[in-house]
């Protein structure tokens, strides 16, 4: 396990940036205005050798526990168990304040080892602030604008008495991780408020994701390592669960945050395996939802549809039938998209939502042998023959798989180019009832043999 490092400090100090800083990607969202950060956000870090896990936090502030910013605090406090070391960070253009003062004398109570960082310290206008910080009592202060990427030679200094004797122990003859043993990569996705971090932290059972009755709070796209224990065998499996922020209608997108909060959202649908939608029993199915679910589909992951707050549901019967209709309607490049029905409130469906997961995943990285593959393709083409458009006869030859994760097929033949899109469909149905897909996006690529006695 790598050393676990904090990054605490009063809103819009530039904790944020000093995160992207450090994992060397744009991983947080960062904006002008204080506040945009409201979970904690985990990343790789690899500072000039000396490898750890960072650990974006809310801003501190000072306010009841019953109101949003409270219960941000909450989280970043929750941050510093099991961490081995906390980045205190200041603005110190701004010098400082009285918050930043209380959240020193909280630090000094905590029993993890503190550094102090002056950020935004390029040129003189940083110098009082940093004179000013050395009476927080946590020492020298490093100075760097984590911005600009200064000072990160200094930062290595102060961060490797406390990392040093804390680094994992490579192994040079490790193998590379299955991809089906590696942890299920699962992101929650949907409307605002359907539930999503609500469903997250039911399967930790803990508040790890902040929670509440306000529409968007999720903004960053929050990742959460879990070991799942399937009730059936008693199998402990791992899952990367992915909290994604609520994705509205195009039109009702109007602020700058929201448009990156759903930018994020979507790119995290490319770093998923699986995409829970999840529904609101007491909204139904939306227009928007199709569309979220036709984003997913064609971005090649595996989908599943989960109608949250079951235990609230009117006509829950007709509710199920209504929605199962209106997707396979909805979704016709996919029949038979899995539906569960979950509650975050009471848990129900949660372990089969997992356990769905694992099972569609497992589809998603199947590969057909070749001669399977073809002897079933022989079958399909005796019962339904490619038809002849004009009198002429489109012949198809074989079919290989490509590649997985989506399942990929090319398909070879001569003037494909007429093959109806209809019959295209019914091969690629057939792959999926006949071999083992299930209900996986599937490609399928036609390729016509050239004729070298043509002429250009």
């Amino acid at each position: 396990m790598k050393p676990q490092v904090i990054i605490i400090g009063r809103p819009n100090v530039g904790k944020s940036t000093l995160f992207n800083r450090l994992v060397g990607k744009k991983l947080a969202l960062v904006d002008d205005q204080p506040g945009v950060t409201r979970d904690r956000r985990f990343g790789d870090v690899n500072l000039l050798g000396l490898e750890f896990t960072i650990v974006d936090t809310a801003g501190w502030e000072d306010l009841d526990p019953a109101t949003l910013p409270g219960r941000m605090r909450m989280q970043t406090e929750a941050s510093l168990d099991g961490a081995d070391l906390a980045l205190f960070v200041i603005d110190s253009r701004a010098g400082l304040t009285p918050l930043d003062e209380e959240i020193g004398r909280w630090l000094r109570q905590a029993k993890v080892p503190v550094v102090l960082i002056a950020n935004k310290a390029e040129g003189k206008q940083g110098d009082h602030g940093l004179f000013e910080s050395f009476a927080l009592g946590f020492g020298e202060p490093v100075a760097l604008s984590a911005e600009h990427g200064e000072g990160m030679g200094d930062l290595f200094e102060a961060l490797l008495p406390h990392l040093d004797d804390k680094q994992p122990e490579f192994d040079e003859f490790a193998e590379e991780e299955d991809e089906l043993s590696g942890p299920l990569k699962l992101a929650i996705v949907g409307r605002p408020n359907a539930g999503k971090s609500t469903l997250i932290n039911a399967m930790l059972r803990e508040d790890r994701l902040l929670t509440g009755p306000e529409a968007g709070i999720t903004r960053d796209s929050i990742a959460v390592d879990w070991l799942w224990t399937d009730p059936k065998t008693g199998e402990e499996r791992p899952v990367r669960l992915i909290d994604t922020a609520g994705m509205r209608k195009k039109a009702r997108v109007i602020e700058k945050l929201e448009k990156m909060s759903v930018a994020d959202a979507l790119h995290a649908i490319d770093f998923a395996e699986v995409v829970v939608l999840l529904l609101d029993a007491t909204q139904g199915l939306e227009h928007q939802d199709l569309k979220i679910a036709s984003k997913v589909l064609e971005e090649g992951r595996a989908l599943i549809i989960a109608i949250n707050k079951w235990d609230v549901a009117e006509g829950p019967s007709g509710l199920f039938n209504g929605i199962r209709g209106a997707l396979d309607e909805g979704l016709a490049q996919v029949k038979g998209v899995p539906l569960l029905s979950v509650s975050a409130r009471t848990g129900k469906g949660l372990d089969e939502l997992i356990r769905v997961g694992f099972e569609i995943r497992e589809a998603w990285s199947k590969r057909v042998p070749t001669g399977l593959l073809n002897r079933w393709f022989d079958s399909a083409l005796e019962a339904n023959p490619p038809p002849a458009p004009g009198g002429k006869r489109i012949k198809l030859r074989y079919i290989t798989q490509a590649k997985t994760r989506p399942p990929g097929f090319v398909l070879f033949g001569t003037r494909l180019d007429d093959l109806p899109t209809s019959y295209q469909r019914y091969l690629i149905n057939g792959i999926r009832r006949e071999l083992g897909f299930d209900a996986v996006p599937i490609r399928l690529n036609l390729r016509s043999a050239k004729n070298p006695f043509a002429k250009d």
